[in-house]
């Protein structure tokens, strides 16, 4: 009896291996494409998946790639993406969208991008997305008239401003420019495709007498933004940021929405497509909170005296 027993606790240890490898085969893969360099900052997206469930590695798998800056690597890292048939991808910025929409019509994709995604054809409706991509829009553009009325009060009233833009972000610029000339100003633009243009581009602003720099929501400038900053610096030219990230390393002001709560949400809507839901119906999100952000150790090593009531509508100084 005993010699029956330890035979058949060999024969069930024997199939463990198996096993462990089959549940973990089984773990559904999130796709992940993005801009940047691996270490970027996505913790709030992997904390909002872990609070509803999901943690990676667990019971969850993560399929990376990154773009490194290179936007002509997009269409075939989102390719191979789409041949690994993950459960999701999740895709922030416009033109990674864009690239992984273009690859796969049938796979989830959970964007945060900067555009209209009615506009730029990823979305049906903003209430029904109606296809197989949903996610979050910052409405970069609705903000721009408040960030260039806020770069204003610290310039002389004929100041010209400048705008850092990828050119790939078409829908983008067309936008920004619609919106500058309803205040009957247009802007300098000076267009950066590849942390290469980046020094280009600042030379042509400076060429241009630009009395500040709007910087453009692009996820390639958002990796890029210590190189950014500095370069701003360097110049002595006031610069206004969408995200309080650029003000955590020496950008002067930034107002826009949480990207940390751009992807919570993100992570909660994957955590809802892994159980189950649709893109087509999860409706298209749109930040609600607009923080303002003065770094004021910048403001004085740039010799730019801040409104006192500037101050008294930051969310946050940066000292």
């Amino acid at each position: 009896m005993r010699r029956r027993h330890f035979i058949a606790f060999l024969s069930a240890a024997a199939t463990w291996p198996l096993s462990a490898r089959a549940q973990q085969a089984a773990m559904p893969v999130i796709g992940m494409l993005s801009m940047n360099s691996p270490g970027s900052d996505i913790e709030a997206f992997d904390r909002s998946l872990a609070d509803r469930g999901y943690v990676f590695g667990r019971n969850v798998t993560k399929a990376a790639r990154w773009a490194e800056g290179n936007h002509d690597k997009l269409a075939e890292l989102a390719k191979e993406l789409v041949s690994l048939n993950p459960s999701l991808i999740v895709a922030p910025g416009n033109v990674v969208a864009l690239a992984v929409r273009r690859a796969t019509s049938t796979i989830p994709i959970v964007f945060i991008i900067a555009s209209d995604p009615v506009k730029i054809g990823l979305a049906k409706s903003f209430a029904r997305p109606g296809g197989n991509a949903t996610g979050v829009s910052m409405q970069t553009a609705t903000l721009t008239l408040k960030r260039l009325e806020l770069i204003r009060e610290l310039l002389p009233p004929n100041a010209t401003v400048g705008l850092l833009i990828n050119p790939d972000n078409k829908e983008l610029l067309v936008e920004i420019e619609q919106i500058a000339r309803s205040t009957g100003r247009s802007l300098e633009v000076a267009k950066a495709r590849s942390p290469d243009d980046l020094e280009s581009a600042f030379a042509q602003l400076v060429r241009a007498q630009v009395g500040a720099v709007l910087v453009g929501n692009d996820a390639g400038f958002f990796g890029q933004r210590m190189q950014i900053v500095a370069l701003a610096k360097r110049h002595s030219l006031p610069a206004t940021y969408e995200f309080r990230e650029f003000c955590a390393v020496g950008g002067l002001m930034s107002y826009g929405p949480s990207l940390a709560g751009a992807l919570q949400k993100a992570g909660a809507y994957a955590a809802l497509i892994l159980n189950g839901a649709r893109p087509s119906e999860l409706p298209i999100e749109q930040p609600t909170a607009f923080e303002l952000v003065i770094n004021s150790t910048t403001a004085k090593s740039l010799g730019i005296q801040i409104p006192s009531s500037l101050f008294l509508r930051a969310n946050e100084v940066v000292e």
